[in-house]
């Protein structure tokens, strides 16, 4: 009843007074109120339970990072895997734990340490009986793991592939309905005189992705994509998709570990010296600052400049690890060519390296692929369930020289086209503590350190601390390492953080991280620092109900923005606040809402305050008898510039990644349907809205619409065999 009644009465409600000019104030406390009334009992579905963990995963990587394009296919691909064929915890590994990426370090060492003392587990209620795991806990893992004496041992006959594995086919079209500058009719001469005026392409993204794999043995596929603006067949791409991925992946095949061919990533230690991906950051599950690498895994995501191209392999000998891997790929820069020793040669340079993996207009196009990179290296590993320390090291080659416009900030970077660095990792554990940390040298430069530990007093009560130090003439090929910065260098930090359930049915988690920056950074002219804290207070009054409150503030110093004629600018300080309330509930077997409010300050010193808000509701449906289930969203946003946007994830297609930046003012409304056309073949279908109230212009340059509002239309097949 309350559900049918949200949906005749309040969604139309809300419709009809978006576009009306009332207070900012009235519409926050309206939809606020009608936010905190729901409060019942009930049980969720594993694959809530699935849904629910990217998500907040997923939102974690972006408050952090604040990227509303990313790509997160290959961190979450596997926790999908998991769900379908979930993880024999009779049969699991080390290796395997830290694989599925919800149990800490101490929690496997209990969980392993308990078979072994006590033999094979008998059912998933003996979890409660180890030290570590509670009953949200055990929730959390129930749509991930099984018990089991079943042996899973790999059969790569041919025949057995061919009955046991899965095929999965997935073809995606999606596009804007407004058109934008870089798509208007032109003529020929006035492109020639401006060759970057017009996106060479057509403006559909279009997608395509084939993967088998049998059990967790072995994985096949490629990957294909075009993005808005880029051409399609002709032009420039005569072969079709702009960008095209392809892997084999085999694992645990005697000594063989992993054997990678093709496109993967390599992941070491915490991130220093070598982690080709992304990683999580700070946030609200503090336990989240530990890194968990995997070593070698095939690569599945779009983004065209995170992952190596070629070929590594791990060997296992007993508790030693030994990987070593080679990538030769082409990657896009800024080119020019210089005058060389000899008279008859000019010399390729580089200026600076492309990593947006668009190539619509002629510069893009020229850009692309217009130098090889060569990264080699290896990491060597000793491990066990208390103890695992690892050397890493990498050496990276440009076939051009490497000549970038370096400023007074930027003056200890790298501007050689050759780097090496090698790195020492460690991860310890000691009764209910769990020390880890790494240390890296970049050859011929600095240093860089990072340290930390997870305590469990109480399984109540647990603490996190890292200290980082990036020395400013530390040069990262490629590292993931926890940070305040874009990139692991000139910064010193001291992070401090804890969970606590005080009584039943609430969660207080916060952090606190104070960093300072030693030298000089872009749009900084002077040493700097800040501080950043996060206080989130969550309830579950039931298995039906959750909501949480949450402050997160950061404070860092920043140039003026008053226009100084003579003279160095100086430092004030720039301090962002949000506050959020959100809640999930569970109406019923097949109808979920879901809701936020978020308030947000930002506050420049010098500068006019800005404030802004964001407010939605969703409403999810997913019935287990129906072949039909949908989501769909109504916000109300408004905020005074982009310095105070809010970004939030929207509930997209299979392995497509919304969140979108929420700024100026106006109202947002998406709706993703999934439809099951027959066993083996899936549909969706989303169409998003958004429509601005005080601009008539969205955007700029080629992305520039003309109007007040932008559509989106997206649908993907799948096909699964």
């Amino acid at each position: 009843m309350l559900g049918c009644n949200f949906i005749t009465n309040v969604i139309p409600t809300l419709a009809e007074r978006s576009f009306d000019l009332f207070s900012t104030k009235f519409k926050s406390c309206f939809v606020f109120i009608l936010l905190l009334s729901p409060i019942i009992s009930f049980s969720q579905n594993k694959e809530d339970d699935k849904n629910k963990i990217i998500e907040k995963r997923i939102e974690y990587l972006v408050e952090d990072a604040e990227e509303s394009d990313a790509d997160y296919t290959t961190i979450f691909d596997q926790l999908s895997y998991f769900y379908d064929h979930p993880l024999n915890l009779n049969r699991v590994d080390l290796n395997d734990l830290e694989e599925l990426g919800l149990l800490t370090s101490i929690q496997i060492n209990n969980l392993l340490a308990h078979i072994e003392q006590n033999g094979k587990l008998m059912t998933l209620e003996e979890l409660q009986t180890i030290e570590g795991f509670d009953a949200d806990l055990i929730k959390l893992l129930l749509p991930f793991v099984k018990v089991s004496t079943d042996v899973d041992n790999a059969q790569l006959s041919f025949k057995e592939l061919i009955k046991n594995g899965e095929n999965q086919l997935f073809i995606r079209y999606q596009t804007i309905l407004e058109q934008k500058e870089g798509f208007l009719p032109v003529t020929d001469s006035a492109l020639a005189a401006s060759p970057n005026s017009r996106y060479r392409g057509i403006e559909p993204k279009i997608y395509t992705r084939y993967r088998y794999k049998y059990g967790r043995h072995l994985s096949f596929g490629f990957t294909a994509e075009k993005d808005a603006g880029e051409e399609f067949f002709t032009g420039t791409q005569k072969n079709g998709f702009d960008f095209y991925s392809a892997h084999l992946f085999i694992r645990n095949q005697g000594k063989i570990k992993q054997l990678a061919i093709g496109d993967y990533q390599a992941q070491f230690g915490q991130g220093l010296t070598y982690w080709s991906g992304r990683a999580f950051g700070k946030s609200a599950d503090i336990m989240l600052i530990k890194r968990s690498a995997q070593g070698l895994k095939p690569y599945t995501s779009v983004d065209e400049s995170r992952f190596l191209r070629g070929g590594g392999s791990t060997f296992q000998f007993g508790k030693i690890n030994v990987t070593a891997f080679y990538s030769y790929n082409k990657v896009d820069a800024n080119i020019n060519l210089t005058d060389s020793l000899s008279e008859d040669n000019e010399v390729l340079a580089v200026t600076s390296i492309q990593q947006s993996g668009l190539h619509r207009t002629f510069n893009e196009i020229e850009d692309k692929g217009a130098i090889t990179q060569q990264q080699m290296g290896g990491n060597i590993s000793y491990k066990t369930r208390k103890l695992s320390v690892g050397l890493t090291g990498i050496n990276s080659n440009l076939n051009a020289d490497f000549n970038p416009s370096l400023q007074t900030y930027s003056q200890f970077r790298n501007s050689d086209n050759n780097q090496s660095k090698i790195g020492a990792d460690y991860n310890f554990i000691y009764k209910n503590f769990n020390f880890f940390g790494e240390f890296t040298k970049s050859i011929n430069a600095g240093n860089a350190f990072v340290s930390g530990a997870l305590i469990t007093l109480d399984p109540r009560l647990s603490f996190a601390v890292l200290y980082r130090d990036y020395q400013r003439n530390f040069q990262p090929i490629s590292s993931a390492g926890i940070g305040e910065g874009s990139t692991n260098e000139n910064e010193k930090g001291l992070y401090m953080g804890f969970i606590a359930k005080p009584i039943k049915k609430v969660t207080l988690s916060a952090y606190y991280d104070q960093f300072t920056f030693p030298w000089l950074k872009s749009g900084i002219n002077a040493p700097s620092g800040g501080y950043q804290y996060l206080v989130q207070l969550t309830y579950k009054p039931s298995k039906k109900m959750e909501m949480y409150v949450r402050i997160r503030e950061r404070d860092k110093l920043e140039n003026t923005a008053v226009d100084l004629s003579e003279g160095i600018d100086y430092l004030v300080h720039e301090k962002q606040t949000n506050y959020r309330f959100n809640y999930s509930y569970k109406v019923s077997e097949s109808i979920k809402l879901k809701g936020r409010v978020e308030l947000i300050n930002y506050d420049k010193e010098e500068s006019p305050f800005e404030t802004g808000y964001l407010v939605y509701q969703d409403i999810v449906y997913k019935a287990k008898s129906s072949p039909f289930s949908f989501a769909f969203r109504y916000g109300l946003f408004d905020t005074e510039s982009f310095n105070s946007r809010i970004y939030a994830y929207e509930n997209d297609v299979l392995y497509a990644f919304s969140i979108p930046a929420y700024y100026n003012r106006g109202t947002r409304t998406y709706l993703t349907v999934k439809y099951r056309v027959m066993r083996g073949i899936d549909l969706w279908l989303r169409y998003g809205l958004t429509y601005y109230d005080n601009v008539d212009v969205i955007s700029s340059g080629l992305e520039e619409i003309q109007g007040n509002h932008k559509q989106e239309v997206k649908a993907q097949i799948r096909f699964k065999f």
